[in-house]
């Protein structure tokens, strides 16, 4: 229960995070890191990542940032089927 909670604080956070970065991209302002967005991907926040940036039309087509945040998906989704197999075991 505790890790599906910090999982849904991180996609949220990675969601909102598109957003801020969108709009100190249209505001001129300081930037958030891509080490940072894909971090937040990375470790768990891939879902709402993704949904950020699609809802938030931003980094959609730079590359290799996009192929990079597919990747952390990838992880994401590795590591659920591993949770799961174990759980299972």
């Amino acid at each position: 229960m505790t890790l599906m909670l910090v999982l849904i604080g991180i996609n949220v956070l990675a969601f909102f995070a598109f957003g801020w970065d969108k709009a100190c991209a249209e505001n001129d302002w300081r930037r958030v890191p891509e080490a940072q967005l894909l971090l937040l991907a990375l470790f768990g926040g891939a879902l709402g990542a993704l949904l950020g940036q699609q809802y938030f039309r931003h980094k959609t087509k730079k590359q290799p940032f996009r192929l990079l945040l597919w990747g952390a998906a990838l992880v994401n989704i590795l590591a659920v089927v591993l949770w799961w197999a174990y759980v299972r075991a």
